[in-house]
């Protein structure tokens, strides 16, 4: 599997078969599994004030992406990814 980068930008479908760009903004690993943080590209590219929407997506052992569906498994992913983001500030 190919190693997904911090900058990183794609498209991901949702389950309304919406295409979205995304940008890769951390990966990281919890408990032995792959994450990464994505943003959408157009609200990356805008400069605000306000919050982006953050969201975390599992990679698989094929490299595919699936959505966190389990609220344990979301705020073990989120409270590494806070970690890591208070680290580099």
């Amino acid at each position: 599997m190919e190693k997904i980068e911090v900058g990183e930008i794609f498209t991901i479908t949702d389950e309304n078969e919406n295409e979205n760009e995304v940008e890769v903004l951390a990966s990281m690993t919890v408990e032995g599994a792959d994450y990464i943080a994505v943003g959408f590209v157009e609200e990356i590219e805008v400069e605000s004030e306000e919050d982006i929407d953050i969201f975390f997506l599992k990679i698989e052992e094929d490299g595919e992406f699936s959505y966190i569906e389990n609220d344990d498994e979301f705020e073990k992913v989120s409270g590494a990814f806070e970690s890591v983001m208070d680290e580099e500030e």
